[in-house]
């Protein structure tokens, strides 16, 4: 347990050796986090870096003392960013490297972009562009298919939650659940169409990573968190707002994601200025080429953070 802005929250480290660079993940949601999947569903990795998988604030070991009128996005950037000076002190590094998928990769690029004297390199996939067309382009693909399928139901239950005004369903979080699960039905997280009781909550529970008042943090803060945060998590546009990076950038991105949808990617990655710069497309994968492609991202994830020697931040 490590205190990040007033509330003691939960991180979990695996390394083999010391001299390892840190490799910190930050998961998405906000409010699903992946320390299972990083610290044992990826533990190879820890051969080449140190790990670092963390609840944020409102969920998993970081759920309880979480104040309401702490949620914001500007509170999730400072606690990465203390966490992210904890480690360079405790391992004895100058930087860190960090990781994000989904919205942690809104975290990660806010994290990079504010405070660029931390990180060595930054990875996204999933990668956030822009929050209110990501809705309107991920709801209109779940409604061509649904119309092509002819799924009645599913037509209804979108006509319900309504296309999304400025990135927000009806109601915020129940209408957001139940696109993601239709979203899930038609493949556009994953390939294998894994439903959320499939692709997250069951991995979860046979874990053995969480004790029983994790679990309790994870079942109520994935609710509590986008309930509390949706509104300013969605109030992005990296185009504008983070085209100028301070450090190496690489996106790790799923052809088929229709969740963070691929041509905002690609449209963020031709603006983007950085130190150095590489879009790599994961052609079998859709929103996580991190579990759908595993060996593949393992892979270049060594040969771009460790081999490629020559491209470091300044």
């Amino acid at each position: 347990m490590v205190m990040l802005g007033g509330l003691m929250q939960k991180i979990h480290i695996r390394g083999c050796r010391v001299g390892n660079p840190v490799l910190l993940f930050l998961h998405g949601g906000p409010g699903v986090t992946n320390r299972h999947s990083v610290i044992l569903g990826h533990a190879e990795l820890a051969e080449h870096f140190t790990l670092v998988a963390w609840d944020q604030r409102g969920t998993g070991g970081s759920y309880f003392g979480a104040l309401p009128e702490t949620m914001t996005v500007a509170q999730f950037v400072s606690d990465a960013y203390v966490l992210a000076l904890y480690l360079c002190k405790e391992l004895k590094k100058r930087r860190i490297f960090v990781i994000g998928g989904s919205w942690g990769t809104e975290l990660g690029i806010r994290l990079i972009r504010d405070h660029p004297d931390v990180c060595e390199a930054y990875v996204g996939y999933g990668q956030v562009v822009d929050g209110f067309l990501n809705e309107q382009l991920t709801y209109d693909f779940v409604l061509e298919k649904a119309k092509a399928a002819g799924d009645a139901k599913a037509l209804r239950a979108l006509a319900k939650i309504g296309p999304p005004v400025e990135g927000s369903y009806r109601p915020v979080y129940g209408g957001l659940m139940k696109h993601r699960a239709l979203l899930a039905k038609y493949g556009g997280s994953n390939m294998a169409k894994k439903s959320l009781w499939q692709g997250t909550v069951k991995p979860i529970l046979l874990s053995g990573e969480y004790t029983w008042r994790d679990k309790i943090g994870i079942a109520r803060g994935s609710r509590y968190t986008l309930r509390a945060m949706w509104r300013d998590v969605v109030r992005y546009n990296y185009i504008l707002d983070a085209a100028k990076l301070g450090v190496p950038v690489y996106i790790f991105q799923g052809r088929h994601d229709r969740n963070t949808p691929s041509e905002l990617v690609t449209r963020y990655f031709e603006a983007l200025k950085a130190p150095h710069k590489e879009l790599i497309w994961f052609e079998h994968s859709a929103h996580s080429p991190l579990t759908e492609e595993k060996e593949l991202f393992h892979r270049l994830l060594i040969e771009k953070l460790i081999q490629n020697k020559g491209v470091t931040a300044p």
